[in-house]
């Protein structure tokens, strides 16, 4: 079960006062969550996803057209030995390119509709700006990770092309070079994924949420980590699971396990976030006067008056 946790905060008796709202001091109030909330999670954002699945695809169709697209430049074998570290730096770009499934998931715990029109309201957030720079943060990341992956391949077979598939499995399976470069890209990987997971793990959900600067959001995500340390090293890893299971396919199951893992991301920080009381809701944008297109081009400039003065 969840169970709150404030860090270092100094104590104040029993419980926070709520005169003053937590994150002032110490930020959100962090829970201690096991394996349960875990698969709680999965289960709500496998909820979700049969909700509105269409819409859930039709936001990652990007991953599965990647996916193939990607497939098919190989065939010239020349990003070949980049194949896989492309695959696996999905990973790091995922929590950025489901911004639209948190949408969904948090208006469907709200009782209210749930649309493809709907998951686009994240770009009018007050905190889509704060967003933006943790995903160029996290883009910065993966293009870093391709780089070292390619440096790690070079300086294991030198600047050789490979002659198809098969020789490109049986240089890296059959090979002691092969071995040396499964056990360092792997372990490089890893430590990459890791970054990514500590300051990404709730950050765009919190942002939109609570509209938290980028700062605040993954600050929050460290301290989320470094409280259930093994709960998130087991999110992780069945992140890194089900992508690899849903690249096998010719990634096009990547259609199926994002939406899954971007619904279930949201859900887990509903679990290790506590609620706010203190929240203020942000007063919606009024929606735009809508006008005929037969008052192009005047509609361009709305300080003119109706009456056309």
């Amino acid at each position: 079960m969840a169970t709150p946790y404030q860090g270092n905060a100094p104590s104040q008796g029993n419980a926070p006062s709520l005169a003053q709202p937590a994150q002032d001091t110490t930020g959100p109030v962090i829970r201690r969550i096991g394996m349960s909330d875990l698969h709680d999670a999965l289960r709500r954002g496998w909820e979700d996803f049969k909700e509105v699945p269409s819409h859930a695809i039709i936001l990652c169709v990007i991953y599965p057209v990647l996916g193939l697209g990607l497939a098919r430049a190989v065939m010239g074998y020349s990003v070949l030995p980049l194949l896989f570290p492309l695959a696996a730096g999905f990973a790091l770009l995922g929590p950025f390119a489901a911004l639209g499934l948190y949408e969904l998931s948090r208006r469907r715990e709200l009782g209210m509709n749930a649309s493809a029109w709907d998951a686009l309201d994240v770009f009018s957030s007050p905190s889509f700006g704060a967003m933006l720079g943790v995903g160029t943060l996290l883009l910065a990341l993966f293009v870093v990770w391709i780089a070292v992956a390619q440096a790690i391949y070079v300086a294991t077979f030198g600047y050789e092309g490979v002659a198809g598939i098969s020789d490109f499995a049986r240089r890296v399976l059959t090979t002691p070079q092969g071995w040396w470069l499964i056990v360092v890209g792997c372990g490089v990987g890893f430590l990459f994924a890791l970054v990514a997971l500590c300051i990404s793990v709730v950050s765009f959900p919190l942002m939109l949420d609570r509209h938290a600067s980028a700062g605040e959001a993954m600050v929050t995500s460290l301290r989320v980590v470094a409280a259930n340390p093994m709960t998130m090293a087991a999110w992780g890893l069945i992140v890194a699971a089900l992508l690899v299971a849903g690249s096998i396919p010719l990634f096009l199951g990547l259609a199926v396990v994002v939406p899954l893992l971007g619904h279930a991301t949201w859900h887990l920080y509903r679990k290790v976030i506590a609620p706010d009381p203190n929240l203020r809701p942000v007063t919606p944008r009024p929606p735009r006067e809508k006008r005929p297109a037969a008052d192009f081009p005047a509609n361009l400039f709305p300080w003119r008056r109706k009456d056309g003065a």
